[in-house]
């Protein structure tokens, strides 16, 4: 067997004669393989000291890439051969899958930046790798709103999401917290919302503060060069901007947003503790008008073609407190105006005006599972978070739902009981647990199980005050999540886990070359610990609902 992460399908091999990269070693690339050709001799090349040169098609000691159509998409076959290395891909992105797998066979060295044992050869048994991938939406999200992280940090990200053939990227960019997309029609959404005057440390029932600002948001130019970045990866980019709730950063700078007949707004600030801000939107037109402006320059970022998921525009909906449109006569009115009976329903008109703007502007809006309430657009989709509920009753409706239950896939959840664990937020989830977790529930039939896209994990940052803290709680256990949503596994309980964490062992020299800051198998090194900082740890199994 191998130490591939994720699984393949399936290998012949490997046997003991074999191949080398070495000096001499070119590279010939169909069309449409363009894109992995310059990643292999800008990525393996530079690791490995390799020039990687183009060469002719019938060349010996090479590697070849090409597109085959008789395999599906994202599909890839990798031979290694006598007279060199040849990749197949039903799809240009196949092709770059096959090049990760690659990268691995060849071992920790090709995944640093620059080679550390120069003039080595790097010798390949002779193997044949077919493989293919069970979802075709397999995510991570990121919420850069409660702590920033800053573009050369999301560019990494990006990279050790391609190392593990997973090809969403949910960007979670606004938040009570932190607004970090510019909008150039409204400045004051980055010149106000992008910063906090201070943080708490820790949960919020902690009495810690970080008494200097935070903030930070990203251009414009910044997000079209992670969106082609992300591309050139094979990496849909899907851009969350919430509404209703979740939005006192916004409201912050441009006070007329919020329910000024209830309080005053212009006295609001971005938030700086965590939870669920009751300042929410004020459901009048020029609130409409003002958050299809932030779409509309939203989408040129973001363009529909630059991957296969790009299409699709987060709008949140989750959280949203009801209070201060309970006490509004302006959104009563709205209400009695519009023939709804209750603020949950103010909520979902809210949801289905941006649905239809989206729609109409050839976009599919995706939102946390509260969307539901009071019905959706045929095209729009549902991130089921609050656990497997809401993704059965969107898919039995007819609607495509990504699977993310926080109970399961929430990485910001503590991986161990232990007293150590830094900031402990919510249930135990171990390597072993999102290894065993899978994301079409039984309640599904056939054709209903068909609308499952796929499956997210969720990185949510309260408690990660940088990016070695996002690295802590995001891995290993990215590496079981991203088997979980590559590989044809049998049933939870019927997995090899132990053959996993046997082939774990190859990947965390992996993750050490690419400078991963992972929770050791052992437990938290000294520097991970945050001694005396309060989580909100929960106990017990967490409920499968």
């Amino acid at each position: 067997m191998t130490d591939l992460i994720p699984a393949p399908r399936a290998v012949e091999g490997p046997m003991r004669r074999g191949v080398a990269l070495d000096a001499d070693t070119t590279v010939w690339a169909a069309p449409g393989t363009g894109g992995t050709e310059r990643w292999l001799r800008a990525t393996l090349g530079a690791a490995l000291g390799l020039l990687l040169s183009p060469g002719p098609q019938d060349a010996r000691n090479a590697v070849r890439l090409l597109l085959d159509d008789r395999l599906e998409p994202e599909a890839y076959k990798l031979s290694v051969v006598d007279w060199g290395i040849e990749i197949r891909g039903g799809d240009a992105a196949g092709v770059f899958w096959g090049a990760q797998t690659l990268r691995q066979i060849l071992g920790p060295d090709a995944f640093r930046r620059a080679p550390v044992r120069p003039g080595t050869i790097y010798g390949i048994p002779h193997q044949i790798i077919e493989d293919a991938p069970r979802f075709r939406w397999r995510g991570l999200m990121l919420d850069v709103s409660r702590h920033f992280m800053p573009k050369d940090g999301v560019l990494r990200h990006l990279d050790v999401l391609a190392a593990h053939k997973l090809n969403v990227f949910h960007f979670h960019l606004t938040d009570d917290q932190g607004w970090r997309v510019q909008i150039k029609r409204y400045p004051k959404l980055t010149e106000v919302g992008s910063w906090r005057a201070r943080t708490k440390f820790g949960h919020r029932a902690s009495p810690l503060w970080e008494e200097k600002p935070h903030g930070g948001f990203y251009t414009q130019d910044d997000i079209r060069e992670i969106v082609a970045y992300a591309a050139e990866r094979h990496i849909s980019v899907v851009p969350e901007i919430d509404i209703p709730g979740h939005s006192q950063a916004a409201i912050a700078a441009y006070p007329e947003l919020g329910n000024t007949d209830v309080i005053d707004t212009t006295s609001l600030t971005v938030w700086d503790n965590w939870g669920v801000s009751k300042n929410v939107l004020a459901p009048t037109d020029n609130t409409l008008r003002f958050y299809e402006g932030v779409f509309e320059e939203l989408l040129e970022l973001f363009p529909a073609d630059a991957a296969p998921f790009s299409g699709f525009v987060h709008i949140g909906g989750d959280e949203c407190a009801k209070d201060q449109w309970k006490q509004s006569p302006t959104a009563q009115a709205r209400i009695k105006e519009l023939g709804l009976a209750d603020e949950d329903e103010l909520q979902s008109w809210f949801i289905r005006h941006f649905d239809n703007w989206l729609s109409a502007h050839g976009r599919r809006l995706i939102g946390w599972d509260e969307i539901l309430e009071g019905g959706l657009a045929d095209g729009a989709a549902v991130s089921s978070w609050r656990g497997y509920q809401g993704g059965i009753t969107a898919a039995r409706a007819g609607h495509d739902v990504v699977m993310c239950p926080e109970q399961q896939v929430y990485l910001d959840h503590r991986q161990d009981a232990g007293e150590d664990e830094p900031v402990p937020i919510g249930y135990v989830r171990t390597l072993e647990d999102v290894y065993r977790f899978e994301p079409v529930p039984p309640q599904l039939t056939e054709a209903e199980a068909r609308h499952v896209l796929g499956t997210q994990a969720n990185v949510w940052t309260e408690v990660m005050e940088d990016h070695a803290r996002v690295d802590y709680q995001t891995h290993p256990r990215l590496a079981a999540f991203a088997e979980v949503a590559w590989s044809a596994l049998p049933a939870p309980a019927e997995r090899d886990f132990a053959d996993f964490e046997h082939r774990m062992t190859a990947h965390y020299a992996r993750l050490d070359a690419l400078g991963v800051a992972y929770r050791p198998p052992t437990g938290p090194l000294p520097w991970q610990k945050r001694p005396g900082v309060l989580g909100r740890p929960i106990e017990g199994a967490p409920p499968n609902v």
